[in-house]
């Protein structure tokens, strides 16, 4: 028998291995409105908002997989508005290697990064 109250157990970042195989699936899931960036990921898991992931990302024509420890800031919900993808948006961290990851994507997406085209987010 556990002494520790169950409020101090702190469950372990979920770990998701997101591999972008095209430009276009970039774009779709890259969230340019977090001010730090974030990534759309397609789940059918529940999440709830703050929670913490830990996500390996490989970008389009990339071999290197980016270690990202986000947390759940976006959810779209089965069955959401629009026929838009269950899943979750993760927040980048403020840190090094989240900027260089969303300096990597950016330069990616280059003039498309803000056009009109819909995402899977906004």
């Amino acid at each position: 028998m556990s002494t520790v109250p169950a409020s101090l157990h702190t469950p372990r970042p979920s770990v998701i291995q997101l591999a972008i195989k095209e430009k276009a699936a970039l774009y779709a899931a890259y969230i340019s409105i977090f001010a730090e960036g974030g990534i759309f990921i397609p789940s059918t898991r529940e999440y709830h908002l703050g929670d913490d992931i830990y996500v390996l990302i490989t970008l389009p024509h990339d071999t290197q997989r980016y270690p990202i420890a986000g947390k759940v800031a976006w959810i779209t919900p089965a069955r959401s508005s629009a026929n838009r993808t269950q899943g979750i948006g993760i927040r980048f961290p403020k840190d090094d290697k989240a900027a260089d990851l969303r300096s990597k994507i950016e330069v990616a997406l280059g003039g498309v990064l803000h056009s009109d085209r819909p995402t899977q987010t906004v």
